[in-house]
């Protein structure tokens, strides 16, 4: 889904079946220099997933696999500190035996790596889908009925007339236009 975050006119067609979208999408891909398209303005929306059907494998790389380990890290890291400045501010007489016992310290850092390793992927999960953002967003009541969006999110006014040709062309069984300024 374009999260829309300033004015955007858009044109986007409704497709009755994956392979007349994928033809659309290809073709807008292929005239993306013709119409000085960005990639990441074509927009492809669907009410079920379409991955195995060949959309979707060209996103982005995130960094959510990076930041899970590094917040195990942090979390663990306070853990101990948590556990260690406790014992230390109130040392009991332990009979010879180290003020920082291993395994209490270490049932602590167990459970704030874990803590740590969660909470941070949450946190990147809603930063990284831009949640909740109540502008108003490229969206069609037609795709929860089963038909396939593909448009362009950021297009000239210019190329407008030929954008909607092509997607006429490729089976679009309706094609429209988005503005949410």
């Amino acid at each position: 889904m374009v999260w829309v975050n300033e004015p955007m006119n858009a044109i986007y067609g409704l497709f009755p079946d994956t392979n007349s979208a994928r033809r659309a999408l290809m073709a807008l891909r292929g005239a993306s220099s013709r119409f000085h398209l960005n990639p990441k303005a074509i927009v492809v929306m669907s009410s079920v997933p379409l991955e195995e059907e060949g959309f979707g494998w060209e996103e982005e790389r995130t960094m959510m696999p990076w930041l899970a380990p590094l917040g195990a890290l942090a979390g663990g890291a306070v853990g101990y500190a948590l556990s260690a400045f406790t014992q230390r501010s109130y040392p009991l007489p332990t009979g010879g035996m180290p003020i920082v016992a291993m395994w209490p310290t270490g049932i602590i850092m167990y459970e704030l790596t874990m803590l740590g390793a969660i909470v941070t992927t949450i946190v990147a999960f809603v930063i990284a889908t831009g949640l909740p953002n109540y502008k108003k967003r490229l969206y069609d009541p037609e795709v929860t009925n089963g038909k396939i969006l593909v448009g362009v999110s950021e297009l000239d006014s210019d190329c407008r007339a030929e954008v909607e040709q092509l997607l006429y062309q490729d089976g679009a069984e309706q094609v429209k236009e988005f503005s949410n300024g």
